[in-house]
Order: structure tokens, then sequence, then C-alpha cells
């Protein structure tokens, strides 16, 4: 019977118990009552899930208020893989960058990095000397296997007749020194500072040719430039090129002043008169050549003696202030004269290699300055008793 009210469907257990002691009872209920439970737990149920969704945003905004962000999204992985490509790509674009880049130029409000290869730099250069090599890079030919040899830029300093051409010519008989001669004797080079640095960029560079210029692996250039050819004009800009280029200056005076004037008159007859075979030479290369030469004795107007010396003294005082924040040297023609020995010092000034120099220029005035000058005894009595009086004595001993 209970079998086939359950099958029936009329009634739905509730609940079955049993008491020791007593017959199994079977609790039958309603489908009403039953259905209302079952409502009851549902709505149970979607209070409980209602609320642990209240509680899972209510974490939410918590954690949205303590960081002050939103809650990550998940990206696509597509999208993720793009901009994991983007970085490294980058990466190594920035890599490639610092390992080329060597140094930073720095103009008057701008920045900029600009790469310079520095294939040629030698650690056993002291920091102190790196402002005085150079690597240059001529246009007119390539160095070669000597693009590595430094060069060092020079000038030497002078004026007419103290013995400056005799000086270049020992110079260029090193291997590795090549002295351009008198360059700013032509006047339009002399014109203006932008003429001026124009010109010391093609010597510097080594495009300048000239019959002293040496192969490719030349170790110092320079030129041989006198002081009334546009330098104390120019003083202030040639001043600033020689710091910035780390140009060094040699300067080569001469200390009896009375010798350079008697060289200076009879340089000038020669050029009007042309003693040798019709043909003006200021140096020569052989004793009879000089010999020559030396037989004219000048007659000095005692009247511009002094004056010429007192310019001439002034202008070597500036030249040698002005330049005094420059590299330099100072030598004396007949210092050099009567000790070769000090034309080491100029190479160690160089930071060239020392070796014997050798020149073929023949001196042209050697006897005694008495028998060398016409009116002698004016000359003497004008210099006596002044600043100038030991000229007339010194004297080259040879």
């Amino acid at each position: 019977m209970l079998r086939s009210l359950l099958g029936a469907g009329h009634l739905l257990p509730s609940a079955i118990s049993a008491d020791a002691g007593s017959d199994t009872s079977v609790v039958m209920r309603s489908p009403a009552t039953f259905s209302s439970r079952i409502r009851r737990r549902r709505a149970s149920s979607c209070s409980r899930s209602g609320k642990k969704r209240r509680e899972e945003e209510e974490g939410e905004v918590r954690e949205r208020d303590a960081f002050g962000t939103k809650p990550h999204k998940k990206y696509p992985v597509l999208l993720r893989t793009v901009v994991l490509t983007l970085v490294m790509i980058s990466s190594v674009y920035i890599c490639s960058i610092c390992l080329k880049q060597k140094g930073f130029l720095i103009s008057p409000n701008v920045m900029r990095v600009e790469i310079m290869n520095e294939p040629c730099r030698r650690p056993d250069i002291p920091s102190s000397e790196l402002h005085y090599i150079h690597y240059p890079e001529p246009t007119t030919y390539n160095r070669d296997e000597c693009a590595c040899t430094p060069v060092r830029y020079f000038a030497i300093l002078s004026m007419q007749r103290s013995g400056s051409g005799w000086f270049e010519t020992l110079l260029n008989s090193h291997i590795n020194i090549s002295s351009n001669g008198e360059i700013f004797s032509v006047k339009e080079r002399r014109s203006n500072i932008s003429t001026i640095t124009a010109t010391l960029d093609k010597v510097y560079n080594l495009d300048w040719y000239s019959s002293s210029s040496k192969n490719e692996c030349t170790g110092a250039v320079g030129l041989k430039w006198m002081l009334n050819q546009g330098l104390m004009r120019n003083h202030e800009g040639i001043v600033e090129y020689f710091q910035n280029r780390g140009v060094s200056a040699i300067f080569l005076l001469r200390r009896n002043l009375l010798r350079r004037w008697v060289s200076i008159l009879a340089n000038s007859h020669d050029r009007e008169t042309k003693q040798l075979n019709g043909t003006h030479k200021a140096h020569v290369h052989s004793r009879h050549e000089a010999d020559i030469l030396a037989r004219y004795k000048p007659l000095i107007d005692v009247n511009k003696l002094i004056p010429d010396f007192k310019q001439t003294s002034k202008w070597c005082a500036d030249a040698l202030q002005y330049f005094n924040g420059t590299r330099h040297i100072i030598l004396y023609y007949e210092d050099l004269i009567l000790n070769r020995t000090k034309l080491m010092d100029v190479l160690d000034f160089l930071r060239m290699p020392q070796r014997e120099l050798k020149s073929r220029h023949v001196k042209i005035h050697t006897r005694p300055l008495s028998d060398q000058i016409e009116n002698w005894d004016v000359v003497s009595q004008s210099l006596e008793g002044t600043e100038y009086e030991s000229f007339l004595q010194s004297d080259y001993g040879k």
C-alpha cells in the first residue's frame, strides 16, 4: 500500500523514524507542504549567494580605495606579445647606441651626443698631452697605415733675418717633421682672421702641399710665421685658435739686434742688385756664394737705429705676453749657433725622437761687426753708453 502511494505521487516521504520497542511508523506530508519547504530552501540559497556577491563587491571597493586604481584587466595574449616584442627591440637599439657612443659635444645652450670613433687612442699617452695630439684626415690623400700616428701642431714665430730659415731647414731634416715655410708672406692669406684660420686648418689637416711636406707618417706639422705678417694685428683670434686646436708656439728671437740690422740691409741690397748671376738669394748653400754677399758693407743711418731697436724689442715683448697662455718655448739664434744641443730641446718639446739635424744653409756674415759696417765708428759712438752698447761686442766666437 505504501509503495503504491509513493509510486502514484499522492504522498511524499518526509521523515521516517523508529522507536525502540515500537513498530516502524512512516510520517507522510502533503505535496503543498513539501513545495513550501523547497521554496524556503531556494530563498535561503539565493540569500547566501547574494550576500557572498555583496562581500566580493565590497572587497573590490576596499581594494580600489586602498590603491587608488581599478582592478587589473586581463589583456589578450596577442597584445601582451606585441608589447613585449617592442620593448625588446627598443632595448637592443639603445644598447647598440651606447656601445658606439664615445663622447659628448657641448655648444652654447645646446648639448648633443655625437658618435666619435677613436680607434687610435693610445693608453701610453698621458692625459695632459691629449689636447696636443691629433689624427688628421687629409682630403687629398689617405694616411693608410699611418692613420694612427699622432700629429702635433706647431708654429715658428719669429722676425725677418733672425735665423728662422736656417732653423726651419734643421727641423725639416727630421723624418717626422714638416714645416711648410713662410705661408703668410702672401697678403691674401692674412687679410683677416677668417682667411688666417682657413689657411691654418689646411696646414694642420695635412692638406697643404710644399717641398717640405713629408709622407703620411708626419709626426709634427707647422709653418714659419713672422710677427709683422698679420700675427700681431690678429693676435687675439690667433691665440684663441692655438689654445683651442692645441698648437705649440716656438719663438725664435735674436739677441743682437745690430747684427740683425746688418743682415736686413744686406738682403735688401741684394734684392736690388742680384749679385749672384742676376738672382736674388736670401739664403745660400755654398761658402763661395756667402762670401760674395758678405762683401757688401752697409752704411747705417744712426738716427733710425735706436728707434728700430726699441720697436723690435717692444714687438718681441708684446708677442711673448700675448702668447703666454699657449704652450710655447723660447729660443735665441745665438744660443743655437753656439750650442747645437739646444736643438734637442726643441725635439723634446715637439715629442719627436732625437736625431741629428742638418741644414745646407751657409752663414753669410761671420766676421766681426767692425768689418761689416761701412761707418762703424759712427755707429759705435751712437750706441756707447746706451742699453744697446753690448751689441757692439757680441760675436759668435766662430
